[in-house]
């Protein structure tokens, strides 16, 4: 029994230095781009595009890392900027659906499934259930 304690509690600390590797310095660097006129450049950009969704410009960079690097990026980048119970719930299921895009697509490459399908199928069910979910947002 103490055993099992002392290897959880072990694991533990293993898998919150992991994260944190990732988390902290994501964050950290949104952040300090929040002081500069880059993040606003980069909101007012994809503000078009993400009203789709009826989310903020600055919420693309959350999107990009999530697709690009991986989910825990997305979610130090969502602690970062300034968003409601309700964008983040929207940026969480469009990510559930359609993340580290370029990791998984090699993995379903070397299983010899259709790469451009399942890039089509997440990234569609992406932005459909963002849309869906971005409305009834701002009906509540």
């Amino acid at each position: 029994m103490l055993e099992s304690i002392k290897e959880g509690i072990k694991k533990g600390i293993e898998t919150t230095w992991m994260l944190g590797k990732i988390i902290i310095p994501v964050y950290l660097f949104i952040t300090i781009l929040k002081y500069t006129p880059v993040l606003e450049y980069i909101a007012q950009i994809f503000s078009p595009l993400m009203k789709l969704f009826n989310l903020p410009g600055e919420a693309a960079i959350v999107l990009v890392l999530g697709n690009c690097l991986n989910i825990y990026a997305a979610i130090g980048a969502i602690k970062a900027i300034d968003l409601t119970p309700m964008e983040v719930t929207t940026l969480a299921v469009m990510l559930s659906f359609c993340h580290s895009l370029f990791m998984e697509t090699a993995v379903v490459k070397q299983l010899k499934v259709n790469v451009i399908k399942v890039i089509l199928l997440r990234a569609g069910l992406a932005v459909g259930v963002g849309m869906v979910i971005g409305q009834v947002g701002a009906w509540i």
